[in-house]
């Protein structure tokens, strides 16, 4: 991407260095002693399958359930980190890329839609607390329709390229426009909709209404890429390629089969590898918000 030199958004907290860390007398707080019933039920059927669903869910939403845990248990021996983080070049090159990125999306959804409210995001190392909750930055980031922010580690670029396979910075800015997807989502309304149904349904349905959103924040994120384009001619060869590859490294699908060899559909909460990248696709290609009503499209 030719990001270089452009605009960076003034709607960014830099919490980097305020994050908290675990004591030393077990993981997130938790005692040792506590943990032993805990990991003979993780590795038991039944555990394979929560690990499955807790670890699709945290993944790109960002809110890690086991943060729940870890609060009640351990809430007390959670020491905050260094304030002398220093944060590294390529850091700092990362935090500036994400406010040009930022700055994009703002100047696309700024012409897209008169009510248009711009997101602040947070940059924040370790752990972060937000009007929905405390999440770590093994959650990955997510955007919080409390307060209307959205969440990063910048380390989770890191974990893309080395762990999950998905290099490249038009797939970072893929995952920053998929979390102010989210916001267009709150904007709209579908958010508070969603919240709604969430005592309303079982957890098989609620997945199903799950997928449509996660589907449509792809779908949002591919319109951003297509006007962003258009606006500024930032992308390069190679770079939706990037994004796609992206989009299929975090199909629920994917995630399943790596973590247990077993894909639970019913479990499902953010579609596809197919469904993903399908879905985004379809935005960049149309540039028409109107294209995207996931919530009525049969098939996905």
């Amino acid at each position: 991407m030719k990001w270089q030199g452009r605009r960076q958004s003034s709607n960014v907290e830099d919490r980097r260095g305020q994050g908290r860390s675990g004591s030393g007398s077990g993981f997130g707080g938790i005692s040792p002693m506590l943990l032993i019933p805990l990991v003979k039920m993780l590795f038991s059927k039944k555990g394979l399958i929560v690990v499955a669903i807790v670890a699709v869910f945290s993944f790109v939403t960002g809110y890690n359930p086991l943060n729940l845990v870890s609060g009640f248990l351990g809430g007390g021996l959670i020491q905050t980190e260094s304030s002398t983080y220093q944060p590294t070049a390529k850091d700092e090159e990362l935090a500036e890329f994400s406010k040009t990125i930022l700055a994009s999306t703002e100047d696309v959804w700024n012409q897209l839609l008169t009510n248009y409210r711009e997101p602040t995001l947070v940059l924040f190392t370790g752990s972060v607390t937000s009007a929905c909750g405390t999440a770590s930055s093994a959650t990955g980031p997510f955007y919080c329709p409390g307060d209307e922010k959205l969440y990063l580690d910048l380390s989770f670029f890191d974990d893309m390229e080395r762990q999950m396979n998905a290099p490249g910075d038009f797939a970072q800015a893929y995952v920053i426009a998929h979390e102010v997807g989210h916001h267009i989502q709150k904007i709209m309304g579908i958010s508070d909709k969603m919240q709604q149904l969430r005592g309303q349904l079982s957890e098989t349905e609620y997945n199903k209404y799950s997928v449509r959103v996660e589907l449509q924040a792809d779908f949002f994120a591919g319109v951003w890429a297509y006007h962003s384009q258009a606006m500024t001619q930032m992308m390069e060869s190679g770079d939706l390629e990037e994004a796609l590859n992206a989009a299929n490294a975090i199909g629920d699908d994917r995630l399943q089969k790596q973590a247990t060899g077993r894909v639970v559909p019913d479990s499902f909460t953010h579609g596809t590898s197919a469904q993903r990248m399908r879905w985004f696709k379809k935005g960049f290609e149309s540039g028409d918000v109107s294209q995207g009503d996931t919530f009525n499209a049969n098939p996905l």
